[in-house]
């Protein structure tokens, strides 16, 4: 059984645009991708002195259980060169899971739907592209709704 999956990717490290599509390419070994918003440029949130992200999201199907699927994407981040754990650290790439069909899921290692959506512009933004009618389950909003009410003025801009 395929479950839909949203994931938002961000580099801010070396070629940010190289490290963005090796991640989404190196994705379509565990998903099968249906829709990938455009990149866009972001501010750092929470540490201004870190260079500026580039930012996407994309929508998929996976077979694979929550758990199995980050270690699965933890796995990938590492492949793909990323060497700082947790957050507020400058990174080659970031691969968060943003929602997981509309189940809510609160362990140690994983929390869906990402806690912070709802206040990040540079995941507002990528994912009102692709999937503006997609209801948070946790806000029952759409995500074009939380976007309208987000406070975050951070800049985001599309390449």
């Amino acid at each position: 059984m395929y479950n839909q999956i949203f994931l938002g990717l961000g580099s801010n490290l070396g070629n940010r645009e190289e490290n963005l599509e090796k991640a989404t390419e190196s994705l379509k070994d565990i998903l099968v991708i249906e829709k990938i918003s455009s990149v866009y440029e972001a501010d750092p949130v929470g540490a201004e002195d870190h260079p500026q992200y580039l930012n996407q999201v994309l929508e998929a199907q996976t077979e694979l259980a929550p758990h199995d699927l980050l270690s699965s994407v933890k796995e990938l981040e590492k492949r793909l060169g990323r060497k700082t754990e947790g957050d507020m650290k400058p990174r080659v790439i970031d691969i968060d899971i943003l929602f997981y069909n509309q189940n809510g899921i609160k362990s140690e290692k994983l929390i869906i739907p990402h806690p912070l959506i709802h206040k990040r512009n540079f995941v507002l933004i990528p994912l009102g592209e692709i999937a503006p009618e997609f209801v948070h389950p946790s806000y029952n909003n759409t995500i074009a709704e939380l976007l309208e009410a987000c406070e975050d003025k951070s800049g985001v801009e599309k390449l």
